[in-house]
């Protein structure tokens, strides 16, 4: 203690800071999901009766389907893609690094920039983008975000055109550091691209791979902004017409800031954490055995 007296004074601003901003928000969050409070009488202990009303909850089992509809597609679309354009970008030359850079450049714009972009992409009145070249072709304007069919997959639509560019980059540094003399022995074997990418490329990147979809599954789950801003105002309710676009963040926003059930919003918040860290679990471990396999 006495040698490492000034190592934990130095530390203790960030243990602070810690201990005031994470530790017990997530600590007092956990015992809200066992309350009904309503943010301004004092909490009132019901167990685990919040989550024994997610079981009869049709707004959340709605919203939890279309979170897994989304998730899936936008994990699968976005891990291809983001490897798709690493393979075709993957050079030092001046052109694929400007390439990267454009397919780079909406991960560090601002989302809420973005959100309104394509919001005015969508507008259903002429002025809309989507509508105006629809329109070129002599078809007639269409409602793009009152159309309930149509609200997952354009949301889909902006979050692996937002996160593509991302999963490039790490896709890219990947390749990158795979030896050469791997792909010199194979074509010395005779192996075809095809099979340097299945026997070579894949297996190698498999560590990348599971990152890209860890965090992209991360960030799936985590949805707000474009339902927020997109769909917010097709509707009375937070997640557009008849609930089409309804997500488990957007959900929980509305149970807790529009309903004031904050108890009820924490134990959502809760079961989110639950499946995002259980399917995070899954991939690394899946990850990992099928390195040992190899």
């Amino acid at each position: 203690m006495r040698r490492g007296a000034v190592s934990y004074v130095m530390l203790l601003p960030f243990v602070a800071l810690f201990v005031a901003f994470l530790l017990w928000p997530l600590a007092n969050s956990l015992y809200l999901s066992l309350t009904d409070f309503d943010g301004i009488n004092a909490p009132r202990f019901t167990g685990l009766g919040n989550f024994r009303r997610m079981l009869h909850d049709d707004r959340f089992r709605h919203a939890l389907s279309n979170t897994a509809l989304y998730v899936v597609a936008t994990v699968v679309l976005t891990t291809v893609l983001s490897l798709g354009i690493a393979l075709a970008f993957r050079s030092s030359a001046w052109r694929d690094r400007v390439m990267r850079t454009i397919f780079f450049l909406p991960s560090v714009t601002s989302t809420i920039a973005i959100m309104l972009i394509w919001k005015w992409i969508f507008d259903p009145n002429d002025f809309g983008l989507a509508n105006t070249v629809i329109g070129w072709f002599g078809h007639g304007p269409v409602q793009w975000l009152a159309t309930p069919g149509l609200s997952v997959p354009i949301l889909v639509l902006m979050a692996v055109w937002g996160g593509m560019g991302y999963g490039m980059v790490i896709f890219v540094a990947g390749l990158n550091a795979i030896p050469e003399e791997y792909y010199e022995a194979a074509r010395i074997d005779g192996a075809s691209t095809w099979q340097q990418f299945r026997r070579i490329t894949l297996p190698l990147l498999r560590p990348v791979t599971t990152y890209v979809v860890v965090t992209s599954l991360i960030g799936a789950f985590q949805v707000f902004e474009a339902v927020y801003i997109v769909y917010r105002t097709q509707a009375n309710t937070i997640g557009g017409v008849l609930d089409s676009a309804l997500m488990i963040v957007p959900y929980l926003y509305d149970m807790g800031f529009t309903h004031f059930q904050l108890g009820y919003a924490s134990a959502i918040a809760w079961v989110l954490f639950a499946v995002i860290f259980g399917i995070s679990l899954v991939n690394l471990r899946a990850g990992r055995a099928l390195e040992e396999i190899r």
